[in-house]
């Protein structure tokens, strides 16, 4: 009897956490994939979807970073009801392709349009990962053309956002067709002395990377975004040579010149409107 008057109690009953991850929503918590640290999803959406504890970047939707970027009540979509068709008969193509439109409430890959970056206009295109991985197919080559030749008619500068796997699959030849396609629409573009922004995030490979995503008059990526062509254990199996831990980030880009500079979120608008300033009506002087 004695003895149970040192026994520590609890003051509190205990609650298993498998109790607690049930009594919690889907979403309230988001746990950081590189440093661990869990996040209120609303104050992690506050800070642009920066982790506080590592700077890791999460992934943005196109209509989130829409929101970070471009003037409030400003934004005019182009395009929106343009979709894919099935012109290789992939099996299960379209019911893939449903799923998506269902899952994001996007049409395609990429969102474009034209707003004002504190005041100054601009022709926008953001891809957006979680639809098909962000892949270049012939709608997502059509929208990102129409929208450079949009901007070249109205002497406004080009800003893009990629995020792909790089070219679409199940569209074979004709989604390789866009690489073409949408770089001699840079070209025209640039020749007619109008800017063009490129800003890489994270990932950004094959067809797009050897595109549209490495046109600008300046290229830009967010912190740790992953960049290349071929996949790291292809080259390293081609070469026969193990490659540096950090090979293909945009910090190594950066470091190797193929870079201007890599931006964090919070600077992102700041700087891009200083560049849109030095240009005026997005010439190039």
């Amino acid at each position: 009897m004695l003895k149970d008057l040192f026994i520590k109690k609890k003051k509190y009953a205990a609650v298993p956490s498998e109790v607690m991850k049930s009594d919690l929503p889907d979403g309230v918590m988001t746990k950081c994939p590189k440093c661990k640290k869990i996040s209120i999803t609303k104050e992690l959406q506050k800070n642009l979807k920066v982790c506080n504890g590592c700077g890791f970047h999460h992934q943005m939707s196109a209509f989130e970073r829409i929101e970070s970027l471009i003037d409030e009540d400003t934004f005019v979509e182009f395009d929106k009801d343009m979709i894919s068709a099935n012109p290789l008969k992939f099996p299960d193509y379209i019911e893939k392709l449903e799923s998506d439109r269902k899952k994001t409430d996007l049409n395609e890959a990429i969102v474009t349009g034209k707003g004002t970056i504190d005041g100054l206009p601009v022709v926008i295109a953001i891809m957006d990962s979680r639809f098909r991985m962000g892949s270049m197919g012939s709608v997502v080559g059509e929208k990102i053309t129409r929208a450079i030749e949009r901007a070249t008619e109205e002497f406004l500068p080009f800003i893009i956002f990629t995020a792909s796997g790089g070219a679409r699959m199940q569209e074979g030849i004709l989604s390789l067709m866009q690489m073409a396609k949408t770089s001699a629409a840079l070209k025209r573009h640039s020749e007619n002395g109008c800017l063009i922004i490129s800003i890489m995030t994270n990932p950004t490979t094959g067809g797009v990377s050897a595109s549209f995503a490495s046109l600008g008059d300046f290229n830009f990526a967010e912190p740790g975004a992953l960049i290349g062509f071929a996949g790291r254990r292809i080259i390293e199996q081609t070469i026969r040579e193990e490659l540096p831990e950090d090979f293909q980030t945009a910090e190594f880009l950066l470091d190797h010149g193929q870079l201007d500079a890599v931006l964090p979120r919070n600077e992102m608008k700041s700087k891009l409107y200083t560049i849109l300033t030095l240009h005026e009506g997005g010439v190039l002087q």
